[in-house]
């Protein structure tokens, strides 16, 4: 494991920045990035945790128990797939925050594998292949609460080794994609603003001339002919008709997102 990888320290500031992230555009955006003060529970009532499925450890042991697994996830001596299944599931198990765990607690997944090195430059849905079978998840979850991590990790490497493969097929689909896109434009040159544009499509299927000229460093004019080529060739479509901040879109890129969301979503 790379000493690069590690460089930075991880710390219960870091959950914090991921849970205000990730709640600030929301209702609970009071409650971004702040630890919770009350008891909470899963399942039963509003009201007390009777009938409950889970009911988490007391507000005052939480930050306690952060420092703890952030600990666990500066750790080197692991394999990065069952360092991420135990650091999922013991954040969901402290529940530290009011609203927001599952969102924050599936992005701890994608931040450990990171750290590892072990993703790099793209991102599995994991996520999405535990949220198709919510049975199994849970299961994992309670057996991992009983002190069975075996049982949860190998749920967890099942669902990382199935959101693998769809992910190398989506890369595959949309790199064919692009040759065809290429063909169509006549080969354009390798230095070309067109076949930039062609090579951020996939990341950016959504787009604006500003935001060409960032990601290329070409002019307003050079990115403006650009993208007018792949309107024309059908490959970008206009959103709008403004004469400032028009919008166009890959069709064929965000299909092959739904398709594969929908694949990897299907038990």
């Amino acid at each position: 494991m790379s000493s690069e990888a590690r460089a930075e320290p991880f710390a219960v500031t870091d959950i914090l920045d991921i849970h205000r992230t990730l709640l600030r555009n929301t209702d609970a955006r009071e409650i971004a990035g702040v630890i919770r003060d009350k008891q909470n529970w899963i399942g039963g009532n509003d009201y007390n945790p009777v009938g409950a499925t889970y009911v988490p450890p007391p507000s005052e042991y939480v930050g306690d128990l952060l420092e703890d697994l952030c600990r666990f996830i500066e750790r080197d001596d692991l394999p990065p797939v069952a360092q991420a299944a135990i650091a999922h599931s013991q954040f969901e198990n402290v529940h530290p925050f009011a609203d927001g765990n599952g969102r924050t607690g599936r992005a701890l997944i994608y931040s450990t594998l990171r750290r590892s090195g072990e993703i790099r430059d793209y991102i599995p849905p994991i996520s999405l292949v535990l949220g198709s079978e919510p049975n199994a998840y849970v299961n994992g979850f309670g057996a991992y609460s009983q002190g069975d991590v075996s049982t949860w990790c190998a749920t967890f490497s099942d669902a990382t080794a199935r959101a693998a493969r769809a992910a190398w097929q989506l890369a595959e689909e949309i790199e064919r994609c692009q040759e065809a896109w290429l063909e169509r434009l006549g080969k354009p040159r390798k230095d070309s603003t067109v076949r930039q544009l062609v090579d951020i499509l996939p990341e950016q299927p959504v787009i604006e001339v500003p935001v060409a000229q960032q990601l290329t460093g070409k002019s307003h004019v050079a990115v403006g002919s650009a993208i007018k080529q792949l309107e024309e060739s059908g490959i970008l479509v206009k959103l709008n008709e403004r004469k400032w901040g028009r919008v166009w879109e890959c069709d064929e890129v965000l299909e092959f997102v739904d398709a594969f969301e929908k694949s990897v979503s299907t038990p």
